[in-house]
């Protein structure tokens, strides 16, 4: 474990992907000048691949995503960290075969609780192939200018604040995360700053110890002073005790043990870490610090004298000629993401999508201004529902009726039209309701449901313009136009269409004036004179009455209901009713088990 375990080209696999961590680790990767980002890989267990987009500085950059550690490793052999933000559930899983990787020396354990008989097999594993862990349950570790762990040391702010930018000259290793983020800030105001620092994790048994971070220091020529942070429980700092008693230490030390305040409780406290807990008196904070004092470490009187104290010895190694104190460098600017620029009212971006109808930013969607609640609680139905998405406004009681009328009664009409029989055959085809949905929609048109705006296009026009129907007749036939809404396959004079019907006796009931109506049945009377299929159809009706509900309703102004037509809402109302038919089409092959669909040759006519 001797010598630095991180340097300016340290790149490192992450696993389970967490985007805060990663483009943290970017951002300090930025101000630090590396040239590559610190993240080459990214492994998300069962992914069948592809990439995440994240900054590196101002370039968006993609980081492959794999599913396994294996295809991770072998596919960037030189990564050499690993950081894992598995659950504690997972934790032991992924970090047992990272350290079983070739490739991979340094595993990061960030997850807290991992079982202790876990933990202690990977140390077993990891001392056996020569690899140093961190954690469990810990923040991760920092070599200040070059490499980071993960969420180490905070915010782009405080990692500037705390010169963490640029390699200073003290080593710094400490249990605590929480603590590790104070102490850069102590090290920054009192030294030249952090060379390298390392959270081993509170839980009672850490993949490293502090001992084994100090040792490393040692052997690292550009840390010049060692600052320890420890804790109360377990005996970690004793091995330290040993080392500098040993020799093997020979570095300045500066430490505190915290947890002094143990003593003034009667019985055993634990702490916020696993392994913080008031044991033994050897475990006491009292008597580790004692120890480390004996054995000629500095130890200040209490924590708050312990900046001092890191100070008196900095200032003489420096006064000494042993420290030359780093030079500041300014850290460059890393872009605001838009996001936090937006929030925080620096700058101004246009929207991309506009919406009048609909809003879902509060406790509860809104469909143009009446909530969710209002129109469950409230006397609506489906026929409102479109009048404020569609409309933007509420449509009095018998124009609602209207609408779920024309829905209810343009649902279906069979399986031999158009629609439908797409939707059979592309549902035999054993595709999926979407597809066999969207396969008879795409027959709407001129010929099949789509003249309901045509119609009332054409009779509004005639109308307005004080045409008869025969006038009105001729002059399309002239052009080569059919005339929208009239006409039928099969119903005629004698076997009228039951849809129509209903619809008219409802409007002539309900609606304050059937003008259009009555100008379309009058173009029906001219038209029957010709031949006894060309009645007015469903299409027709429908169309000649929304014109009537537009005109009288009081609702619209005449500029509104010629957008409405010229738009084509009322097509827009054939395909959502149709919708359900077609639907339930493809759902009754379904449930049959109907077989693929082939045509029969003998309905087939072929010429040459």
């Amino acid at each position: 474990m001797l010598g630095q375990l991180f340097n300016k080209e340290t790149q490192a696999i992450f696993f389970n992907y967490k985007e805060k961590p990663v483009q943290r680790m970017l951002d300090f990767d930025f101000v630090c000048g590396r040239e590559t980002p610190s993240v080459a890989a990214l492994v998300t267990p069962g992914s069948s691949g592809g990439f995440q987009k994240l900054f590196f500085g101002k370039n968006e950059i993609a980081i492959p995503v794999y599913g396994s550690i294996a295809e991770a490793t072998r596919k960037h052999p030189k990564a050499d960290v690993f950081i894992n933000y598995a659950s504690f559930r997972s934790a032991y899983e992924s970090s047992l075969q990272a350290l079983n990787s070739a490739t991979l020396r340094v595993i990061a354990i960030i997850a807290e609780g991992v079982p202790e008989k876990d933990t202690k097999h990977l140390i077993a594993v990891a001392r056996a192939n020569n690899k140093v862990i961190i954690g469990p349950a810990t923040v991760g570790g920092v070599q200040a200018g070059a490499f980071k762990i993960g969420d180490t040391a905070g915010t782009l702010d405080n990692i500037v604040a705390c010169k963490l930018h640029r390699p200073g000259s003290v080593g710094f290793v400490s249990k605590s995360g929480g603590m590790s983020n104070e102490m850069y800030n102590v090290l920054a105001r009192a030294t030249d700053g952090l060379y390298e620092g390392i959270a081993i994790g509170g839980d009672a048994f850490p993949g490293s110890t502090l001992s084994d971070h100090c040792l490393r220091y040692e052997h690292i020529p550009a840390i010049k002073m060692i600052v320890v942070l420890g804790e109360l429980g377990g005996a970690d700092e004793y091995g330290l005790v040993e080392a500098i008693k040993a020799g093997a230490v020979t570095k300045p030390v500066v430490a505190w043990v915290s947890g002094t305040c143990a003593k003034l409780f009667k019985s055993e406290v634990q702490f916020g870490h696993a392994g913080a807990r008031s044991g033994g008196d050897l475990e006491s904070a009292q008597a580790k610090n004692a120890a480390l004092r004996a054995a000629g470490a500095t130890v200040p009187e209490s924590f708050e004298g312990l900046e001092g104290a890191v100070k008196s010895v900095y200032d003489r190694l420096v006064a000494a000629g042993t420290l030359v104190p780093a030079a500041d460098v300014p850290a460059p600017a890393v872009p605001q993401d838009l996001a936090a620029a937006v929030a925080a009212g620096k700058v101004r971006v246009p929207t991309h999508i506009v919406s009048t109808i609909c809003d879902d930013r509060g406790e509860e969607p809104t469909y143009y201004g009446v909530s969710m609640s209002e129109l469950i609680e409230g006397d609506y139905g489906i026929g409102d529902v479109i009048s404020l998405l569609w409309f933007k406004r509420k449509l009095p009681k018998y124009a609602t009726k209207f609408i779920e009328m024309c829905v209810m009664m343009c649902a279906d009409h069979g399986p031999c039209v158009s629609g439908a029989h797409n939707a059979i055959v592309t549902s035999r085809a054993g595709k999926d309701i979407v597809s066999s949905l969207v396969s008879g929609l795409l027959t709407i048109g001129p010929r099949f449901g789509g003249a309901i705006d045509d119609a009332a296009r054409y009779f509004k026009a005639a109308c307005d313009a004080g045409q008869s129907p025969s006038e009105f007749v001729e002059g399309l036939k002239k052009k080569g136009i059919r005339v929208a809404g009239i006409g039928h396959r099969i119903k005629s004079k004698d076997n009228r269409d039951k849809r129509v019907e209903l619809l008219q006796q409802y409007a002539r009931k309900f609606f304050p004036s059937t003008r259009y109506l009555d100008y379309a049945v009058e173009v029906e009377t001219y038209t029957l004179q010709k031949a006894p299929n060309l009645v007015l159809n469903v299409d027709g009706c429908i169309g000649a009455l929304f014109l009537d509900l537009l005109a009288s309703s009081g609702c619209f102004s005449d500029k509104e209901a010629k957008e409405i037509v010229e738009i084509g809402y009322l097509n827009a109302l054939f395909v959502v009713a149709r919708s359900i038919g077609l639907v339930g089409h493809a759902l009754d092959q379904k449930r049959l088990q109907q077989p693929l669909y082939r045509h029969p040759w003998e309905d087939v006519l072929y010429t040459s």
